[in-house]
């Protein structure tokens, strides 16, 4: 019986954390996942990260995307490119401070622009083909005695 009042708390805490029934609904559609954990950052886009060392290792660090990103809405349209490479590293625990405590060294080398993953959108570039077609297609011989 504790066992199962233990279960239903945590449940409630869960609803809670999430902004009641509504929230938690829409929590678990967006993201197939109700956690709740310790806030350890935001990073510049606005995306929270989250840690909660009770669950096993490779769910205890999580991302919730932000609902905006330079002006336009990105509620469904979350990727994993949404991530800066500094955050990246402390989700798939390739180092265990994150980046509001021990930010990363800065190198001439690396490039300081991120940029999302462009496929499938209006704004990927695509090459277009500068060399003859091999195969013309055909082309019907207009008549004149309509």
């Amino acid at each position: 019986m504790a066992e199962y009042m233990q279960l239903v708390r945590r449940a409630l805490q869960q609803i809670r954390a999430h902004g009641g029934l509504r929230g938690s609904f829409w929590q678990f559609i967006r993201s197939s996942d109700l956690k709740t954990g310790t806030l350890i950052g935001l990073d510049k886009y606005g995306n929270k990260y989250f840690e909660d060392k009770r669950n096993f290792f490779g769910r205890h660090r999580w991302v919730e995307y932000t609902s905006e990103m330079n002006g336009k809405p990105t509620y469904w349209d979350v990727d994993g490119s949404m991530v800066p490479p500094e955050w990246h590293r402390w989700l798939h625990c390739m180092t265990e401070e994150p980046p509001t405590t021990h930010p990363p060294t800065i190198h001439k080398f690396v490039w300081e622009n991120h940029k999302f993953n462009l496929s499938a959108t209006s704004g990927q570039y695509v090459p277009y083909s500068t060399t003859r077609k091999k195969i013309e297609e055909w082309v019907p011989p207009s008549s004149s005695k309509l």
